[in-house]
């Protein structure tokens, strides 16, 4: 009692208090955020087999409009809460999620939807132009008001698959198509192994401040592909049943990438290689590497 006396009369005290509790409340509402609410069983239950693209747009939709609800789109707000300064960090894995869920939706509508010359799907054309303005507008359009309009259209993009209706054009269901996606998804998980083990940025070694933006914007890839990839393996199931090798293959990449996703260290450090504090960067590009590599075994796979 009497040292809590002392820091609430010490204004400095008090404000260590402070800071530290709010640490702690940022620490926890952040690990249940990084939680997404998606039952794919719920949507689907086991053994039944929904329109082609239901699971893999609707996951898209929830890993968006997850992020827009609640505490809301980070990278645009009040300077205080933006991706440069204090609570940064939901700031930044926004930002990489917004970059992996644009990435996704662009080859599903290039891709993974369309054979040849046939025009693309009228949805997933307005949700991939819509996912694709600038994160940082605040003023109207805001960003979260055009994030929206692309999640309702990933949303009417799912309604159309619905057989009485089937105004959207569903998955091909082809392997080379999914390649694209594959490969798509390895120069991402490259682009953040290279991050992870920088030692410079913008010719000077790296701050405490900048090291956690980075093992948070590479978070937010392995958020939206683990919970992708889970919806592939339903949508691919009887793609990936003909070849004994995928199935656990991609049930190893899923679950790298889930444990990336939910790494939540109370503060970043970065350590040296051979020092007493850890490396968070190095911990979390482990999981990446190793999602990375055995994607690369399984674009071979689907090859041949």
């Amino acid at each position: 009692m009497g040292l809590l006396r002392r820091l609430f009369v010490n204004p400095f005290g008090l404000l260590i208090v402070i800071w530290l509790v709010g640490v702690g409340v940022l620490h926890v509402t952040q690990i249940r955020h990084n939680r997404l609410p998606l039952d794919l069983n719920a949507l689907a239950p086991a053994g039944e087999a929904p329109p082609p693209g239901t699971l893999l747009a609707t996951t898209l939709a929830t890993v968006m409009r997850h992020e827009l609800a609640g505490i809301g789109w980070r990278p645009n707000d009040f300077i205080l809460w933006g991706p440069r300064v204090l609570a940064d960090n939901n700031a930044n894995r926004q930002l990489g999620i917004l970059q992996a869920v644009r990435r996704t939706v662009q080859v599903m509508k290039e891709h993974l939807t369309k054979i040849s010359s046939d025009p693309y799907d009228a949805n997933l054309e307005k949700a991939d132009n819509a996912f694709r303005y600038d994160e940082w507008r605040f003023f109207y359009p805001t960003a979260e008001g055009r994030y929206g309009i692309g999640v309702q259209h990933l949303d009417d993009y799912v309604h159309g698959l619905k057989p009485e209706i089937q105004s959207s054009k569903p998955l091909t269901l082809r392997n080379m198509e999914l390649l694209r996606l594959f490969q798509a998804w390895s120069d991402m998980l490259g682009d953040a192994h290279a991050n992870l083990y920088r030692t410079e940025l913008d010719g000077h070694g790296i701050r405490p401040w900048e090291n956690d933006d980075l093992f948070y914007h590479a978070q937010g890839y392995t958020h939206v592909m683990a919970a992708c990839l889970r919806a592939l393996q339903r949508e691919y199931a009887r793609s990936f049943a003909e070849r004994e090798v995928l199935h656990p293959l991609i049930e190893e990449i899923a679950q790298s990438l889930e444990r990336a996703a939910q790494l939540k260290p109370i503060v970043v450090l970065d350590g040296s290689d051979s020092g007493l504090a850890a490396n968070h960067r190095r911990n979390l590009d482990v999981y990446i590497a190793e999602a990375r590599q055995k994607l690369y075994t399984v674009k071979e796979e689907l090859e041949k």
